[in-house]
C-alpha cells in the first residue's frame, strides 16, 4: 500500500491513476496518523512553497512526514515534493523546508531570454549517481518538466540524476529512504511509470 499526501497541492489524482494503472494499491490520505502509519509514501505537489508548507503545517503533515522518514518509510518526492523537502526554498521570500535534506530550492535565472521560465516540456535525464528508483532506465529517456526551481542539495553525493536547460541541474536527489524528482513521474508516460514501479518495490 502507497499513500498519497494530500496537503492541496494538486496532482493526486493523477498520481493515484498512474498507480492504479499498475496495480499498485494507493491512498489518499490527508491524516497525520495514517502518514505515520504508511509502508510507503509519495509527496507530490504543484503550486508554490509558501503556500504548500502553510498547509502541511496546518494539518501537522510536516511533523509526520519527517517521522516517517526518521521511522525509515520510503518516501517519494515528485516534483514541489522534491523542493520542500529541502532546508529553504528561493520561493515566496526564501520558505523554510522540512529540512529532511540539507539544502535549498533556487530559482532559474537566465540572461537568454530565449530560455523562458517556467521551463516546461520533456528533457533527457542523465543517471549521475546509481540508485534502485532509477534501475531500467537508459541514457536519453526523457521526463515531462514543468517548474521555476530546482533541488540543490549541499551534497553532491545526494544527487542522484541531472537534466541540462541553459546548465546542468539536479532532478533527483535522495538520501537513505527519501529519494524525490523535479520531473512528473505520472506525466511521463512508459519511464514514469517504470520508476514509480521501481520506487514500489524499492528494498532498503
Amino acid at each position: 500500500m502507497i499513500t498519497i499526501i494530500d496537503y492541496k497541492a494538486g496532482n493526486l489524482t493523477s498520481v493515484q491513476r498512474a498507480l492504479m494503472h499498475l496495480g499498485i494499491e494507493n491512498q489518499i490520505s490527508k491524516n497525520p496518523d495514517v502518514i505515520r502509519k504508511a509502508e510507503r509514501v509519495i509527496f507530490p505537489g504543484v503550486g508554490a512553497a509558501g503556500s504548500a508548507m502553510e498547509t502541511l503545517k496546518e494539518r501537522n503533515l510536516d511533523l509526520a512526514l519527517k517521522e516517517s522518514f526518521e521511522r525509515g518509510t520510503p518516501i517519494l518526492g515528485i516534483c514541489l515534493g522534491s523542493q520542500i523537502i529541502l532546508s529553504m526554498s528561493e520561493e515566496d521570500g526564501n520558505t523554510l523546508g522540512l529540512g529532511i535534506l540539507s539544502g535549498r530550492a533556487s530559482k532559474f535565472q537566465f540572461a537568454d531570454e530565449t530560455l523562458k521560465i517556467p521551463h516546461m516540456g520533456w528533457n533527457a535525464v542523465k543517471v549521475v549517481n546509481p540508485h534502485p528508483v532509477l534501475g531500467h532506465l537508459n541514457p536519453g529517456d526523457e521526463f515531462y518538466f514543468v517548474h521555476s526551481y530546482y533541488p540543490q542539495p549541499e551534497s553532491a553525493e545526494n544527487v542522484f540524476a541531472t537534466s541540462e536547460y541553459g546548465f546542468e541541474f539536479p532532478v533527483a536527489v535522495g538520501m537513505d529512504n527519501l529519494f524525490a524528482v523535479q520531473f512528473h513521474t505520472e506525466k511521463s508516460g512508459p519511464v514514469g511509470l517504470q520508476l514509480l514501479k521501481n520506487f514500489a518495490k524499492w528494498r532498503l
